[in-house]
This record gives C-alpha cells, structure tokens and sequence, in this order.
C-alpha cells in the first residue's frame, strides 16, 4: 500500500501514510517536533502498551467499554506490548511537556489495529483512540505510570542481574589474589602494603553498595498514579478501574505495583526518577574510579605500574604495532560519564513540576531508561570482558611491596618517628629498600625486623 489518507482530529484533516496505523495527531506532532531522532525505545513502548491492555480489561469488566471492542483492543495492545508495531512510533522524544503526542501515538496505533481485527477500514473510528482506548485516562497519569513501570522492569530484569554478575566477578578476583601482596598508594604516592585481593574486594562492595541503594528506590517506582485522570482527582475514571488495572498489570509483569499513596503528588513531581537517577549516578560514579584504577594498574607494561594484565580483545594502535589498550575500562568511563549526564537533566527536568503537572516528562522518560540500560550493558561487558579475565603480575606487585618507602610505617612505632623518617630519606635517596637501610645502620636485629617487616603480616593490620 502507498499513497496517502486523510485522518481527522479535533483540529482538522492530516494526510497520514496509507500503510500507516497512528493517526492525525501523531502525524500532527510529527510535523511539529522534527527536533532530534532520538524515539521511545522497547522498554518504554512495552510498558504503555501493557497500561494500555490493562485499561481495557478493566474497563470492559467494569461494563464500561463495549464487548466487542474489548478483545480487539486487548490483541492489539498485547501485540504492540510484544514489539510488532515499534516502526509506528515515530514522535521525537522532544515533543509537548507530558508527553500527549507519545500517548496519542500508541492510543492511535492500538485503535487501528483493534479496527483492522474488527474488520474495519483504517480510519473509520469504530475504535476510537481517545474515547475507547484512552478510556477512563489522561496522559497526565497514564506517561508517568509507563515511566514506573518500565524503570521498575528494567531495573529487576536487567540492571540488578548485571550489576550482580558484576559484582561476583569482582568478588572472585579478590579470593583469586588474596596472596598477592603489592604497595598501596595513596594520593598516588607509595603507601603502606596491601594485597590485590583487598584491592579488589573494594571493587566488589563499590557495586554491592550500587546494588542496595538502587533496589532502596524499588518501593517508590512501585507507586502508580494511575486512575488520577489530569490532576490526581479521577475526573473521568470509574473508581473501580485503577485498582482492576494496577491488578492486572501486576498480573503481566510478576512486579508489585500499587497506587500512589497521594495522587497529586504523583502528578506533581517525578521524585521517584530522580532518586533512581541518583541511584544511578553513584553507581556511574563507582565504576569510573573502579575503571580507572584498572588502567592505572594495567599501565605500561614496561614503564608504567604493570601490575594486573587486562585481557587483550583488539589491537590498540593504527601505528603503533603491538600496544594494546585498556579499551573496556575506556568504554566503561564513557558509560559513567553519559550516566551522570543524564542524571543532570533529569534533575533539571524534574524541577519543572510546576503548580499540578511536570512538564518535562518524556525526556525524564528517555533518559532514565537509556541509563538504566547503559549501566546494565556497560556492566556485563565490564565483567564478561575484562574482570573476569585479570591477571596478577604477582612478582612485579612484590617488587613493589618490598621497595615502598611507607614500610617505614611498621618500624616507626619500635625507633620512632623522626629517625624512621630519616631511614625514609635514605632509602629513596639512595634508590634502596627501608629493610636495606636498616640493616647497614643497625637499627633493629634481623631477626626483629624480619618479623616487623612481614608484608602478609602488614596487610592484616599487623596481626598474624
């Protein structure tokens, strides 16, 4: 099919695409918003799509929607919900503030399709988008729901797995080296020893802290502000219909949802998204540093720390033969650094719930999302591609541990402060170990300073 039809809305006729299943107004705010190509992705589709069958079910048990209707618009919505329809959402993310031009774009795909089950021609409005499928909401309620619901889903079946993946490969890093013993650093200068293991296992409780604080955002993205209708007083909807639908969606995704405890909160402000947003960025935050610390770690390899070796997965230079990158940890901080961009504009998008409703909803919606899924994605390839496959140089980390300056620490408490710093002098000056400087001095007997200098026995704060 090619060509044209003419479709209808409360403004007038709009020449819509033959083959098309949207309508007027998503023709309408087509034309309106070519501003990006930035659209509404899977998850976000599947979670209004589900709303949407929701409604309708409700609607038909509470006999407010007609019986034929009913299981039409329940197939196409169900179909939409399962990805058939994602070419007919075609309205940029950057559209009108609560995001009417997106939920006119479904309520019209889900109404063309429910006609064409019906038998009907494309556009006759036996199945209306507006009375029938939009039944009993407002995009007011309705976005902000789609919102919850696909964060939540998001958050449970793909941030939480990888963000655990993550961690477990982290956790067994640091049982694999607990023996390897190195110097520390701190302000990027020689410390006292550690060992890789604890190094590591710093990592792994970085991402389970990530883990806690975004399963703690779990109780606030389960509140719906569905069935507030435009404001959060119901206006238009059936008492019974929120309650019905909330069941039924809770049937659908195997999550717990529930209505907001105020609804005119849960029009007014989109808390809920920021705080995951927020979640997010600490979580973007960790992984950054974690990052960074593997390439510092990796750096060299001949004049650089070369204490752990990253798996090589792609050649590194275009004219440098041989050099190898650490290019996942690079594409991790890149993650990171998108993730905290978009925590800044959710915050600032959030701030415009001005008086009744936020009017920034969709871009809350996209962004929220996209960070969701960067850091599930950029966490899997983090842990697939690079941690699990880490390699200690443990003679090189040894190295270290014997030659850092900071060993003076352990014998500072035996010959005290001023002359430990003294054999710290030395010992740099001099490009030898403290153990060395020690010795030629006859400061402590060997013996004594044997046990002192016990680098396993350092790296478990002294105790054996």
């Amino acid at each position: 099919m090619s060509g044209f039809r003419t479709e209808r809305d409360s403004m007038g006729e709009m020449q819509v695409p033959a083959d098309a299943y949207y309508a007027a107004q998503t023709a309408r705010a087509v034309e309106n918003f070519p501003i990006s190509k930035l659209r509404f992705g899977r998850p976000f589709l599947r979670a209004l799509a589900l709303i949407k069958l929701c409604a309708a079910k409700a609607n038909g048990e509470l006999g407010l929607l007609a019986p034929p209707k009913v299981p039409a618009i329940l197939q196409a919505a169900g179909e939409v919900a399962d990805g058939k329809f994602d070419r007919e959402f075609v309205v940029d993310v950057f559209q009108t503030g609560s995001g009417t031009s997106t939920n006119m774009n479904m309520n019209e795909v889900i109404a063309t399709r429910a006609i064409e089950i019906l038998g009907g021609k494309r556009g006759d409005k036996s199945v209306h988008p507006n009375d029938d499928v939009n039944m009993g909401q407002s995009t007011n309620d309705v976005f902000p729901t789609a919102i919850h619901v696909a964060a939540l889903e998001a958050v449970e079946r793909r941030l939480l797995p990888a963000l655990g993946a993550l961690a477990e490969a982290f956790e067994a890093k640091a049982a694999e080296f607990a023996e390897v013993v190195k110097s520390g650093r701190t302000h990027l200068q020689d410390a006292v020893p550690v060992t890789l293991g604890q190094e590591f296992s710093g990592y792994a409780s970085v991402i389970r802290h990530g883990i806690r604080r975004v399963e703690s955002c779990r109780r606030h993205l389960a509140e719906l502000p569905l069935g507030g209708t435009a404001l959060g007083t119901g206006i238009n909807a059936d008492p019974r219909f929120a309650p019905r639908a909330i069941e039924e969606l809770n049937r659908l995704t195997g999550l717990e949802f529930r209505r907001a405890e105020n609804a005119f909160e849960a029009m007014q402000n989109r808390d809920a998204a920021v705080e995951l947003s927020g979640a997010l960025r600490t979580v973007a935050v960790g992984l950054m540093k974690i990052a960074n610390d593997l390439r510092l770690l990796t750096s060299g390899s001949r004049t650089g720390l070369n204490e752990i070796e990253l798996p090589a997965t792609q050649p590194g230079s275009s004219i440098m033969p041989g050099k190898v990158n650490p290019v996942i940890p690079e594409a991790v901080n890149m993650v990171a650094a998108q993730i905290i961009g978009y925590d800044a504009a959710i915050a600032v998008a959030a701030m415009n719930g001005n008086l009744d409703l936020n009017v920034m909803m969709p871009v809350i919606a996209h962004d929220l999302l996209e960070s969701i899924e960067l850091a599930a994605s950029g966490s899997s390839v983090f842990a697939d591609k690079c941690v699990r496959g880490i390699k200690a140089n443990a003679e090189r980390c040894r190295e270290y541990a014997e030659l850092t300056g900071q060993l003076v620490t352990a014998v500072a408490p035996v010959i005290g402060y001023d002359k430990a710093a003294a054999v710290y002098k030395q010992a740099v000056a001099r490009n030898t170990s403290i153990r060395q400087i020690i010795l030629e001095e006859k400061l402590l007997p060997p013996e004594q300073l044997d046990e002192i200098l016990d680098l396993r026995k350092l790296t478990r704060g002294g105790r054996a």
